[in-house]
């Protein structure tokens, strides 16, 4: 990789060259990286760095949930954790077996107080802090990275992508708008030789998606002209705040929705045909993928 992270300066700069514009989410919508990713790197990694080997199987299931399986998939990975940890406290056995499980009130503190949540943001928190807490955290992040980045290796996009980047780059401006570091999205795209059909790729350090969004955009683009291409709720929710168009990749069925977006969905994004029951149609399929309750609350089964 020889290309240096992208900026905010980079965002809000970028140049207008058409009259639409395309934000793309990477992981688990571009490549089916989302299962490998969290149970062979993140999941692996939480259950060592706080030795949580006694209840290994319902802290997979907890994470599983939260970041693959639920309404929060797609989330910002220390948001995750808390998520995780929070879930699995309810878990009946976690509950049996007494473990204890870390509360991590400084790591909350941090993801609330509005900064960028990356690495290089929690790393100037551990330095102006030295808080012990936040420097754990952020080891257990960095072991995370350098797993995935060992792990992670020639996985193409899903079939239909590169044929849909090369129709929006032919008549929109499009970006990656992503929670994922920003080192290993330039990684991911390079090697796929796609990222030629973007503007720019902005990660976690970047700031939220919807960040991401409103800087790129900066009101030059109308509401019926913007789109987001994710497959989280996260993406639904980024667009809907920068009053953007949403189409989602269905966990489960990715190729099937890069397919209808490339044969149908995108053509009627230009011809200003998407919005209205068009649109709600394909998130109301969306959203009944993403349940908000797990098995041992009597809600989601986990896929055998």
């Amino acid at each position: 990789m020889d290309r240096k992270p992208y900026t905010t300066d980079d965002l809000t700069s970028m140049t207008k060259e058409h009259n639409h514009f395309v934000g793309i989410d990477s992981d688990g919508c571009v490549f089916d990286t989302m299962e490998i990713k969290q149970k062979k790197c993140f999941h692996t990694r939480i259950i060592s760095h706080w030795h949580l080997e006694p209840i290994e199987k319902e802290l997979r299931e907890s994470a599983e949930f939260v970041n693959l399986y639920s309404q929060w998939r797609g989330k910002n990975r220390f948001l995750s954790l808390l998520m995780s940890f929070d879930q699995i406290r309810k878990h009946p056995r976690v509950i049996q077996t007494g473990v204890k499980l870390p509360a991590l009130p400084s790591l909350r503190n941090w993801v609330n107080s509005g900064v960028p949540l990356g690495n290089p943001t929690l790393k100037q928190a551990v330095t102006d802090t030295g808080d012990e807490e936040l420097e754990s955290v952020l080891q257990w992040s960095l072991d995370v990275n350098a797993d995935i980045a060992l792990v992670v290796k020639d996985l193409p996009p899903f079939k239909w992508v590169k044929e849909s980047l090369a129709r929006i780059a032919s008549s929109a401006d499009a970006i990656v708008v992503s929670q994922t570091p920003c080192e290993a999205l330039l990684r991911e795209w390079e090697e796929n030789d796609i990222d030629g059909y973007v503007k720019l790729i902005a990660g976690q350090e970047l700031g939220k998606k919807s960040e991401h969004i409103a800087l790129a955009t900066g009101g030059r683009y109308g509401p019926s002209t913007m789109l987001m291409i994710g497959d989280a709720l996260g993406d639904l929710n980024a667009a809907k705040a920068n009053h953007a168009l949403f189409f989602p990749t269905n966990p489960g069925n990715e190729e099937g929705s890069w397919e209808h977006f490339y044969s149908e969905a995108f053509d009627r994004f230009l011809a200003g045909e998407y919005a209205g029951e068009y649109e709600q149609r394909l998130v109301d399929e969306f959203l009944a993928l993403l349940p908000d309750a797990p098995q041992w609350e009597g809600g989601f089964t986990l896929p055998a």
